[in-house]
């Protein structure tokens, strides 16, 4: 007698199985052959019409660059410009005293406040002389290789806002992060890893959160991959129990294939592309990214030079150390984050200045110099760019009527940079003599981001996205003009 539930569709379950089956190969097969450029004729981009591109492909830059890579370590919290690198000697015996000076933080407008002078010394150092505080003593070895910007003003003394300017150039949200810029614009010269990392404190995040590394308006390709400091420094990198490579491959490609023999009839197949190529991503760092963060592969020197040796420095050394390794492997940029959470976890210092810097400056002093020493005897330096500074400065005048705590200062702060076709053992710029605001070539953070992608090989004004009716930069529609005196 006939079965009704032994057919589908006119067919026996045994013949549905076995036809399925087989177009599941093909799809995957055809994928397999499209990515050997065998029918590569027959993979089109959204439009139905172009040839589809890996969005993260090596692109040519605008002009040959003098640098490959960034690493950029962000102090979040805002570390004090006039106790770290901005010398104030005026200031010595002014403690307490009250002056007239506009400021404005958290605490809102003020024109007059209560001194507080620095409370470290500071030497001099390298040939060029430069007065770095006791906070640094690592990094005042470096300074005829640093190029350092007293003059940097933001448009925002709030940490949220700040800290979205500096990492996107615009104080409002949805925008792309730096790093997704230069993705956007040079591509990756690793398909096995990300073009974009960034790695966290473990006391946690920045208070904006990933607003500071998403794509934005851009695909999802461009966002960063974010590492952790301890334990595995990427989760989920091991697929799940029962799950093969092979089975994982497989799964790839037929969606894969599914994608270029449907997109001709779709309008936007931008997110399905983007989530492939993540997808893809992920497959490969199973592979590679493994042997990438496997720090046991450094000798014992070099793991003491970045301060792996010591509890103090040794989840900033790890981290300075995984960026040495990254940028080596070919991924475009590292951002490290010192400080995380709120209050004294970072550079936040509204109560006991003297207790929250010389935690963070104990944590990242060593490790700062060790990635300076390795990255210059590689010969890395030269086309690696290193950027430190935070969202903001630090006021001269007391937040509170008693204490040591300053507020935010967004009109003077000093932030630096080295490597990467950047000229070392220079100064750049003035705050006035309590380091209250910049009063020589104030140096707005768009001209930092026009210098990064200067030495990228890209021209600020000219790398744009369309979107919403416009022609986006990072340095805004207006554009910006690179930091000329500290290019070599």
């Amino acid at each position: 007698m006939h079965n009704p539930k032994q057919q589908f569709c006119g067919r026996t379950r045994r013949e549905f199985l076995w036809q399925a089956g087989g177009g599941f190969v093909g799809t995957g097969l055809a994928a397999m052959m499209a990515q050997d450029g065998f029918l590569a004729s027959q993979a089109v981009a959204a439009d139905g019409v172009s040839t589809w591109k890996n969005p993260l492909a090596p692109k040519e830059p605008h002009f040959t660059p003098k640098a490959k890579n960034v690493i950029f370590l962000f102090m979040y919290g805002g570390p004090s410009h006039i106790d770290t690198f901005d010398r104030k000697p005026k200031m010595k015996g002014m403690n307490d005293k009250t002056v007239d000076v506009k400021t404005f933080g958290r605490g809102g407008h003020r024109n007059q406040g209560r001194i507080v002078e620095p409370k470290w010394d500071f030497k001099q150092y390298g040939e060029c002389g430069k007065w770095v505080s006791d906070l640094f003593p690592h990094v005042g070895q470096h300074v005829d290789d640093i190029a350092f910007l007293h003059s940097m003003t933001a448009d925002s003394p709030i940490h949220g806002s700040a800290l979205l300017m500096m990492n996107s150039g615009s104080i409002l949200s949805g925008r792309p992060a730096l790093g997704s810029w230069v993705n956007y614009g040079l591509g990756s010269e690793n398909e096995n890893l990300p073009g974009f990392v960034v790695m966290l404190d473990p006391r946690g995040g920045p208070i904006s959160g990933a607003k500071n590394w998403t794509s934005g308006y851009m695909p999802a390709t461009y966002q960063a991959t974010v590492m952790r400091s301890q334990g595995a420094p990427i989760l989920d990198l091991n697929p799940p129990q029962g799950v093969t490579r092979d089975m994982q491959r497989g799964m790839l490609d037929a969606l894969r294939g599914f994608n270029e023999e449907h997109q001709a009839s779709r309008q936007d197949n931008s997110n399905l592309a983007a989530r492939i190529a993540s997808y893809e991503l992920a497959y490969k760092m199973q592979q590679h990214a493994p042997e990438a963060v496997d720090l046991s592969q450094e000798d014992a020197a070099t793991q003491e030079l970045y301060g792996l040796n010591d509890k103090k420095t040794q989840v900033f050394g790890r981290q300075c150390l995984l960026a040495r390794r990254l940028v080596q492997r070919g991924v475009r940029m590292v951002q490290i984050y010192s400080g995380g959470n709120h209050n004294d976890a970072n550079w936040d210092a509204h109560g006991d200045l003297e207790h929250n810097h010389n935690l963070h400056a104990g944590e990242t002093d060593l490790p700062i110099a060790g990635l300076l020493t390795d990255l210059k005897r590689s010969g890395m330096l030269d086309e690696t760019l290193v950027i430190w500074g935070g969202e903001f400065g630090r006021q001269p005048t007391a937040e509170y009527a008693k204490g040591t705590g300053r507020d935010h200062n967004a009109y003077g702060f000093t932030m630096w940079m080295a490597g990467g076709g950047i000229k070392g053992g220079v100064s750049i710029g003035k705050t006035d003599e309590l380091g209250s605001a910049a009063v020589e070539d104030r140096l707005h953070v768009k001209r930092l981001h026009a210098t990064i992608l200067n030495q990228m090989g890209l021209d600020p004004n000219t790398l744009s996205y369309f979107f919403n009716g416009l022609d986006q930069k990072l340095v805004g529609v207006e554009g910006a003009e690179p930091i000329h005196q500290i290019i070599a």
